[in-house]
């Protein structure tokens, strides 16, 4: 648990890196408003992190991998990286060289959304199957540790950067410093067991069987897989066209994977019992390419059959699309009901750290002690509930006492019912694709409520800003994930080992 921390903070504390610092930095150096905001663009990364991560799951790193284990390894590479790119921002002048220090920031990203990855699969792969209950315990610690590295360690480099001759090149040298500091907790932790180099072989073998038999249609599939991975980076790279076909694109998306999953799957049924005798180098990397991004998902809708596996796909996006959508709007009704913005940073920026810390670790106890599924549903009933409050809000009108009430309450159930979202998400992943498999399975998540929280501001235009019906709605929107929750409890159960 404590490895689990501490690669938490080391997660939160690269958005200090290329968020609040470097806006800081680009703004005292005179850059405008528009160019400062084009930087917030490599947080896409984060989004679609889940194309990656099947490399993360099969690619061992030469010596870092063999020394340190295929997790510690990944993850000590990609903290270098980051550390590397903050020494980078501290040679350059951001008014002299905006490309560089873009291409940097963005380096920093794709290093820091990777080393997500390995992560949180590192947190899943820690915990044995037979005590996949304290995979809340490790959620709870995790979501500790990322807030702690981010509101934490990030308010260290706005108190050096007021005293005398400190200069934002001397920040970043701060934080290249702080998290080279960080990367000791690789050496503290223990690298997890792991049998995913079997499981791979083998399927390795049987996708070359079905490749020999099947060549015209396992092209085919590979194609559709490309065509959807396409398609989700066009949407974080081409927003401006996308924004308006989001949900069109997602659903193709969908479309190219099912058909993927069941091709492939048939492609299994008929192939022959053997590995052909020689395969070709095309073979092989097709089947390499097949098992790596196909594989992964085939095995979730195979361990749980078609029907199970949609209902937790479809759990898993309904589940906090409340909460999505009410966030989406919160800001706009603090301002509308008269709140300041100095109301807003206060109440609504500086308690979160705190709220959220205590939240986790008491949710994480509660869903130890009552189990994963209970865990969710008390999750899911009290963010619903904190839902009200800001219905109340809406009748009352621009209440501070009410406010701080409002948010106390709200960040506290947010992080509960995260914990026990992150625990569930986590006991679905088989071990041998726990990078892969979570990594999808959180991006579902997100790319659901993002489609349809795209929405909300629809939503109150459609009830003429009636704000108090709205967040009445996004309470009940938690009720549908929650009934598809006890229809299919006995199956979540017998995953998780659930003793509850």
């Amino acid at each position: 648990m404590l490895s689990i921390f501490l690669f938490g903070i080391a997660s939160g504390f690269p958005w200090v890196m290329i968020g609040s610092v470097m806006s800081a930095w680009l703004k005292d150096a005179g850059l405008t408003r528009s160019a400062i905001g084009y930087f917030s663009a490599v947080f896409a990364v984060y989004s679609i992190n889940f194309l990656w991560s099947p490399l993360v799951d099969r690619i061992k790193l030469p010596i870092l991998c063999q020394r340190l284990g295929q997790r510690r390894g990944w993850i000590l590479l990609m903290q270098w990286l980051m550390v590397l790119g903050c020494l980078g921002l501290s040679q350059v002048d951001p008014t002299q060289t905006l490309t560089f220090a873009g291409l940097t920031a963005l380096a920093i990203a794709l290093a820091s959304a990777t080393q997500d990855i390995v992560i949180d699969a590192f947190r899943i792969d820690s915990i044995p199957e037979q005590q996949n209950e304290q995979q809340s315990t490790a959620a709870a610690m995790a979501t500790s540790g990322w807030w702690t590295g981010y509101a934490g360690l990030g308010a260290i480099p706005f108190f050096m950067a007021d005293l005398p001759g400190w200069q934002w090149s001397d920040i970043y040298l701060l934080l290249a410093g702080i998290m080279a500091l960080l990367s000791i907790g690789v050496w503290v932790a223990n690298e997890p067991p792991s049998y995913r180099e079997n499981v791979y072989q083998q399927a390795q073998s049987r996708y070359l069987s079905a490749i020999s038999v099947h060549k015209h249609q396992a092209t085919l599939v590979f194609t559709a897989i490309i065509l959807a991975i396409a398609l989700c980076i066009a949407q974080v790279f081409a927003p401006t066209w996308f924004s308006y076909q989001t949900g069109v694109v997602n659903f193709l998306v969908a479309g190219l994977a099912v058909f993927a999953i069941s091709n492939i799957s048939k492609m299994l049924r008929q192939a022959p019992g053997q590995e052909p005798v020689a395969s070709g180098s095309t073979q092989k990397a097709l089947a390499w390419l097949l098992v790596s991004l196909g594989e992964p998902l085939r095995d979730f809708f195979n361990r749980n059959g078609v029907k199970v596996a949609l209902s937790l796909l479809l759990f898993v996006v309904l589940f906090k699309m409340g909460e999505a959508i009410l966030g989406r709007m919160s800001i706009v009704f603090y301002k509308e009901i008269g709140f300041s913005n100095s109301d807003i940073g206060a109440y609504s920026k500086l308690l979160t750290w705190a709220v959220t810390i205590v939240a986790s670790v008491t949710g994480g106890l509660l869903n130890l002690r009552i189990g994963i599924i209970k865990g969710l549903f008390v999750g899911g009933i009290v963010m619903a509930a904190s839902n009200l409050l800001f219905a109340l809000m809406a009748s009352v009108g621009p209440d501070k006492t009410l406010l701080f009430i409002t948010i106390v309450v709200d960040g506290f159930t947010a992080a509960w019912g995260t914990v026990a979202f992150m625990a569930f998400i986590s006991v679905l992943c088989n071990r041998a694709f726990t990078a892969s498999q979570y990594a999808l399975l959180a991006s579902i998540g997100t790319f659901g409520r993002t489609t349809l929280g795209a929405y909300s501001g629809v939503i109150v235009d459609y009830l003429d800003g009636n704000w108090q019906l709205f967040f009445v709605l996004t309470a009940l929107m938690v009720l549908p994930s929650l009934v598809l929750l006890y229809l299919i409890r006995d199956k979540v159960r017998a995953i998780a080992g659930d003793r509850a």
